[in-house]
C-alpha cells in the first residue's frame, strides 16, 4: 500500500523558512519523480515543484522560483521541501504526490503552512 506523509508545517513569520518533508512507503521510492502541490482556501490546487527519480533534475513554478528548493534522499524514502523567503500568500496546506504504475496517483494527507505576522 502506498503512503505518503508530509510533515514540517506550521506557523511562521513573513521572512521565515520552513521545511517540508514527505516519506513515502509502499513502492520504489528511487524509481518515481515527486512532485509538491499546495492548495490555499478557495484555491485550485498549485504545482509547485517536480525532481527527478535521482534528484538531479528539477523544476518550479515561477511562484516559487528562487524561494523554494526540492530535494529528495532515496535512502530515507524521503522527498524535501525547503521554503524560505516566505510570504502570506504562501499559507496553503502543501502537499506531496506520486504518480504510480499504471497512472495511479498518490498524495499525502498535507501539512498546513501558515504565514503570519
Amino acid at each position: 500500500q502506498v503512503h505518503l506523509v508530509e510533515s514540517g508545517g506550521g506557523l511562521v513569520q513573513p521572512g521565515g523558512s520552513l521545511r517540508l518533508s514527505c516519506v513515502a512507503s509502499g513502492f520504489t521510492f528511487s524509481s518515481y519523480p515527486m512532485k509538491w502541490y499546495r492548495q490555499a482556501p478557495g484555491k485550485e490546487r498549485e504545482l509547485l515543484a517536480h525532481i527527478s527519480t535521482g534528484g538531479r533534475s528539477t523544476n518550479y513554478a515561477e511562484s516559487v522560483k528562487g524561494r523554494f528548493t526540492i530535494s529528495r534522499d532515496n535512502a530515507k524514502n524521503t522527498v524535501y521541501l525547503q521554503m524560505s523567503s516566505l510570504k502570506p500568500e504562501d499559507t496553503a496546506v502543501y502537499y506531496c504526490r506520486v504518480l504510480h504504475a499504471l497512472g495511479v496517483e498518490y498524495w499525502g494527507q498535507g501539512t498546513q503552512v501558515t504565514v503570519s505576522s
